[in-house]
């Protein structure tokens, strides 16, 4: 993760390090805290009920899985960024939590995809495609996200040479203002790996709202629900992710140009990467406010607890009066 380092070599580093340590040294651990309090267990959770779902057949409860298990994978990265952001050294963990990163953010990217266009296909086309919404096939689908996204990194690390110099800290610095090369790479990534997936779960929602409107065999409260999840997963996406987008195209625009504003863009570009962890937060609590299913398994899940609670008690209760 290039988060912009004080050991810059281009430009200025009194100047990039007073800019870093008013953001990052302030900004990350407590933002970085709070959602790792929050994100873990709503993950954890999330994982348990979308499982739980996917065990009774439940084919969209597959790309919930593997969505919970990219966002908790970031999500356990964050106390190394934080120890990062105080300068504290965390030897060789620096490059692979900067991996696990970057395929959160795109793995995640196509999994939300995949859901929105099993929701599309359900509502606007009920009676076919039942091969394409077998579990089976999510899975297959869910297999082929995580490989394509995995292959993709590898060979933008390979080709940026991060990967030949896989170290402690090569893939958790800024080296310096981005090359042209650097510009063309990242104008890659927010095409493919943010405005692609914002169409497609745009259409989706589009498609399905209409459809939903249309329809008179669906329940208006199922209608509803539809709606909200799809509606909520997406908003919560562009919130999260179009701000560091836009800055990195602002750099990508402006440095390789050694255009004078592109220094300014420390801060925000700092802040913005601290926003997209917004995005492993809220999915799994808006799934888990939203789905009925959802909120089933949570009951089960607290009613099983309640019920282990209240034998153990008991049995400790009946042996202190024996």
């Amino acid at each position: 993760m290039d988060t912009a380092l004080c050991n810059k070599t281009n430009i200025s580093a009194s100047a990039s390090c007073s800019m870093e340590s008013s953001a990052e040294k302030l900004v990350y651990p407590t933002v970085y805290s709070l959602f790792f309090i929050v994100g873990f267990p709503a993950n954890c959770l999330s994982l348990y009920v979308a499982w739980m779902l996917m065990r009774n057949g439940n084919n969209m409860a597959v790309y919930l899985v593997n969505l919970s298990i990219s966002d908790l994978l970031y999500t356990i990265t964050l106390p190394v960024w934080i120890k990062l952001a105080l300068r504290r050294p965390v030897g060789g963990l620096c490059s692979v939590v900067a991996v696990i990163m970057y395929n959160s953010f795109y793995v995640g990217s196509g999994l939300l995809c995949c859901i929105s266009a099993d929701r599309y296909l359900a509502v606007v086309y009920p009676l076919h495609f039942h091969r394409v919404r077998e579990v089976r096939t999510a899975a297959l689908v869910s297999i082929a996200v995580w490989t394509l996204e995995i292959v993709i990194h590898i060979v933008l690390l390979n080709h940026t040479g991060a990967l030949q110099a896989f170290s402690s800290r090569k893939l958790c610095q800024e080296l310096g203002p981005m090359t042209q090369e650097d510009a063309s790479l990242a104008v890659t990534r927010v095409t493919l790996g943010f405005l692609v997936p914002v169409f497609i779960m745009t259409f989706c929602f589009q498609q399905i709202m209409r459809s939903l409107r249309q329809s008179t065999t669906i329940l208006t409260e199922e209608r509803r629900k539809v709606g909200l999840l799809l509606f909520f997963l997406l908003l919560t996406y562009i919130v999260a992710f179009l701000p560091y987008q836009t800055v990195m195209l602002l750099r990508a625009v402006l440095e390789p140009r050694a255009q004078p504003p592109a220094a300014k863009l420390t801060d925000p570009y700092l802040v913005t990467v601290a926003m997209t962890t917004i995005n492993s937060v809220l999915d799994p609590i808006i799934y888990c406010l939203i789905s009925e299913s959802a909120r089933r398994e949570i009951r089960k899940a607290l009613e099983k607890c309640w019920g282990v609670f209240v034998r153990r008690n008991l049995s400790k209760g009946i042996q202190s009066v024996s």
